[in-house]
C-alpha cells in the first residue's frame, strides 16, 4: 500500500494561522503518546500546509516565525504533541475505551456509597455510565471529566466523593500562575495575597487529584512552593 493511502492529518493553529502535515497515523499517535518513533517513515512527506485537503502550503517564512525553525522534525514533533491529530476509526475508538476505563477506575478509587461507606465496584460504575448514556471524550483529562459524570450519575447512583483540602503558598515569582492554576483545578476556600506579593491559598480536590495537582505545582515553580493537606474528608 502506497504511503499516502495509509495517511491522516494532524494540524496546530499558532498566532491566528493553520498549519497541517500528512502522517502516518499509528507512527503519529505513538509519538503523541510520548513514545520515540522514526520520523523518516511518520512523514507522508516533509509539507507543511496551510490546508492539506486543498494542497495549500504554508510559506517559509510563516513557519520559520511560528516555530522558530523550518526543520520538518522540529515542527512535525510540535505539531503533533499540541496540535489535534486525526484518528482512524479502530484508534479512537480503542482511545475512547482506554479513557473510559481511566474514569471508572478514578471514579472507584475515590467515590464511595454513602449508605455503606464501601466502594462501589468498577463493574457496578460501567454499568451506571452506560446507562445514562456518557459520552467519552477521548482528548480531555480523566480528573475533568469524572467531575462531570460524577455529577450525571448521581440520578441513580448514589456517590460520595472522598476530598482533600490543601494549602498553597507560591513565592512572589509564581504566586499568579499558582494562583490561576489552582482556581481553575479545586474550589477555592480561601485566598490571600501577601504583603510581600506571594500568594496563600486553601482548596478542596478530589482526593485521587491530590499527586497530579502537587506534580504540576511543582512543575510550574521548579519545586519552589509550600503545599499542606490539612483535612481529608
Amino acid at each position: 500500500m502506497p504511503k499516502e493511502d495509509k495517511s491522516v492529518v494532524a494540524r496546530l493553529s499558532l498566532r491566528g494561522e493553520h498549519f497541517e502535515i500528512m502522517v502516518d497515523p499509528d507512527l503519529a499517535w505513538l509519538l503523541k503518546s510520548g513514545k520515540e518513533v522514526d520520523f523518516k517513515a511518520l512523514m507522508i512527506s516533509d509539507t507543511v500546509y496551510k490546508d492539506a485537503r486543498k494542497g495549500e502550503k504554508a510559506s517559509e517564512e510563516s513557519v520559520r516565525k511560528n516555530f522558530g525553525t523550518a526543520d520538518p522534525k522540529v515542527v512535525f514533533d510540535t505539531i503533533i504533541k499540541k496540535g489535534e491529530l486525526q484518528l482512524t476509526t479502530d484508534q479512537r475508538r480503542q482511545m475512547v475505551e482506554n479513557k473510559r476505563k481511566q474514569i471508572v477506575a478514578f471514579i472507584a478509587k475515590n467515590c464511595i456509597d454513602p449508605q455503606s461507606g464501601a466502594p462501589h465496584p468498577p463493574m457496578r460504575i460501567e454499568n451506571a455510565m452506560e446507562n445514562v448514556r456518557i459520552n467519552v471524550d477521548p482528548f480531555r483529562s480523566v480528573e475533568e471529566q469524572a467531575q462531570e459524570i460524577i455529577k450525571a450519575l448521581r440520578i441513580s447512583l448514589p456517590l460520595k466523593v472522598s476530598q482533600v483540602a490543601i494549602v498553597v503558598k507560591a513565592s512572589k515569582e509564581h504566586a499568579s500562575r499558582v494562583n490561576s492554576y489552582v482556581t481553575k483545578t479545586g474550589n477555592v476556600t480561601k485566598s490571600e495575597w501577601l504583603p510581600d506579593g506571594s500568594w496563600r491559598g486553601e482548596t478542596v480536590i478530589p482526593a485521587g487529584m491530590q499527586q497530579s495537582l502537587v506534580d504540576r505545582l511543582n512543575e510550574l515553580t521548579r519545586g519552589s512552593i509550600e503545599i499542606n493537606v490539612i483535612k481529608k474528608m
